[in-house]
């Protein structure tokens, strides 16, 4: 019921943390035009407390605006708060400074962990609460915790977690959401539980089972998935639109809400995507696109056509007009005109940590005693023979002698051969965090960079140097313009990569297409577009008209491997290989 009456949640998901601020009403619209009434959000408490204690809630991570927005737009909100979220975002969206604790348990009752839960929701709830239903905003549910069935450590857990949020002033609905396989364990008495799902086969289930254990009460399918995450070196996920319009049907027809994960995806910016390690680890794609009801740039999709008519038959009043497309650039191609090997940037990096061990990412004493969350980590060391090196490198280590690559460590190589040297040589390995896994029992276990001992020959190595890598925005203002060489005929690697992007009056969106590229990361005006990867399915970056200017934009490569000959924009996605989901 709401407001004294009989009330369907027609939801889209959409994270404002993965759509530019300047979009959030265009694609707000959208949603309204699709004839959806409700919007659903989660929050993530790794990007609103980068150090503990320290919150950020401002530009693209102003919550209260986005919920504010919606409502303006006509909207109803769902908020999804976690503290875990999963969203293929880093860790599920659990801060990493949480694991500086070699005890650390992650979703359940543990002391460091409801220590650091309560400080973060005291913080997010004085926030959220005037937002409520009750208090004349748009919030009209809350969910308690994210899929915690499948996860299921603590049964003290869920009861702490829903009384942290009612302590706090939380007076809305509250619901739970699981997967088939979480339902029977994720629920709790007093509180609405939701599944999710993408079959309609599972449609029964919700129902028998959500009869046998809360009696009647509305039905709801918290997440109905409109397509599926890519991971880099799988295929490109895609659910055919037909599909999708008759399990949304059969779903309403039920007399079932429901809320379409993912409505608009949008874009894993910067280092927050995830991973998944089941048999093997493998991280998420930048493009956060999900082969959802708007594509990652906002544009309309066949599912989007389809549905409307649906949700506008449902209705029964006429959907407003649909909102015109953003328009689409493609840009002069830059050939980059600076050039930065990462060996000669690291004199402007300041004194390296000096460690006699090797310091895994999280515990290195930076960023105000938090230790380091993204980017790259790059260990040093002098050795005075060949042989065998072995680590336990997360996620992915280039091993160095001197400025010569010699090989890689990650989860499946552990070892690599030293050549013959003479005298003494440097031993350098750059690690990069790819991800941390988001979802599955191995959460607890996500320190990135070296992780224990590295040895030569079966003997520790000490004596390290080490350099934090994160790449934010004032890691760049270190290396002025004076700093920068002219670009090489043969480039050494890894390095930096400076040019100009030239746009005209009225900037757009477009994709940049890093052809002959390798593997590395794409800096525009200061803004981390995120990773490129030449294993796929990802080919392009999504990179929003809202963060050019018109005359010349400076955009920085960090490539690992192998510079290809320039930077060229397309107005069209390349997403890959293709293959259809079930």
């Amino acid at each position: 019921m709401l407001e004294d009456s009989t009330f369907l949640i027609l939801g889209g998901s959409m994270h404002y943390f993965r759509v530019p601020r300047e979009y959030w009403r265009d694609r707000l619209l959208k949603m309204k035009a699709c004839g959806l009434n409700t919007l659903t959000t989660y929050v993530p408490w790794n990007l609103h407390e980068p150090e503990r204690g320290k919150f950020d809630f401002s530009g693209n991570l102003d919550l209260e605006a986005f919920v504010l927005m919606a409502a303006e737009v006509g909207l109803w909100v769902i908020l999804r708060p976690g503290p875990y979220i999963c969203a293929e975002i880093d860790l599920g969206g659990l801060p990493s400074w949480l694991l500086q604790d070699p005890g650390m348990r992650l979703r359940t009752t543990y002391k460091g962990f409801t220590e650091a839960v309560d400080l973060y929701f005291d913080h997010l709830m004085s926030r959220v609460v005037p937002l409520q239903y009750k208090r004349g905003g748009p919030i009209i549910a809350v969910q308690v915790e994210n899929e915690y069935g499948s996860y299921n450590k603590d049964p003290a857990y869920m009861p702490y977690i829903k009384k942290a949020l009612e302590d706090r002033g939380i007076v809305e609905l509250l619901l739970t959401s699981d997967n088939k396989d979480g339902l029977s364990k994720g629920f709790m008495h007093g509180v609405l539980a939701t599944m999710n799902l993408q079959s309609r086969h599972e449609l029964q289930l919700l129902t028998t089972f959500l009869l046998s254990v809360q009696g009647i009460q509305p039905k709801m399918v918290m997440e109905y998935w409109t397509g599926w995450f890519d991971l880099w070196g799988g295929p490109h996920n895609i659910l055919d639109s037909s599909e999708v319009l008759e399990t949304v049907a059969a779903i309403v027809d039920a007399g079932s809400s429901i809320n379409l994960y993912m409505f608009h995806g949008g874009t894993n910016f910067g280092f927050i995507s995830g991973a998944m390690h089941f048999q093997e680890y493998a991280s998420d794609v930048t493009s956060y696109d999900y082969d959802a009801v708007l594509t990652e740039a906002g544009d309309y999709t066949a599912k989007y056509g389809k549905l409307r008519d649906l949700f506008g038959s449902i209705s029964g009043t006429p959907l407003p007009p649909l909102p015109a497309l953003l328009p689409k650039a493609s840009y002069e191609p830059v050939t980059p005109s600076f050039y930065l090997s990462l060996w000669d940037a690291l004199q402007y990096l300041g004194e390296p940590i000096e460690s006699e061990k090797p310091v895994n990412m999280e515990n290195l004493p930076v960023n105000n005693g938090n230790g380091q969350s993204f980017g790259y980590v790059l260990y040093e060391t002098t050795i005075t023979s060949s042989g065998i090196l072995r680590g336990h490198v997360r996620d992915q280590g280039q091993v160095f002698l001197n400025t010569v690559s010699i090989g890689f460590l990650d989860y499946k190589t552990t070892t690599v051969t030293l050549p013959l040297i003479q005298g003494k040589g440097v031993l350098r390995i750059l690690v990069e965090n790819c991800g941390r896994v988001n979802y599955g029992h191995n959460i607890d276990d996500q320190r990135k960079g070296l992780i224990g001992n590295l040895s030569l020959n079966d003997s520790p190595l000490k004596k390290f140097r080490i350099y934090s890598l994160d790449m934010k925005k004032s890691f760049f203002q270190r290396f002025g313009i004076d700093k920068w060489h002219s670009l090489p005929e043969v480039p050494t690697f890894p390095a930096f990569f400076l040019g100009g992007l030239s746009v005209g009056p009225s900037p757009s969106d477009t994709f940049l297409k890093l052809e002959g590229w390798e593997k590395g990361v794409v800096f525009v005006n200061g803004q981390n577009l995120g990773r490129y990867w030449d294993i796929g399915p990802q080919v392009t970056l999504y990179l929003p008209g809202a963060w050019l200017d018109k005359g010349i934009n400076q955009i920085i490569i960090f490539e690992e491997m192998m510079a290809g000959p320039m930077i060229q924009s397309t107005e069209t996605p390349h997403l890959g290989r293709n293959h259809y989901i079930h």
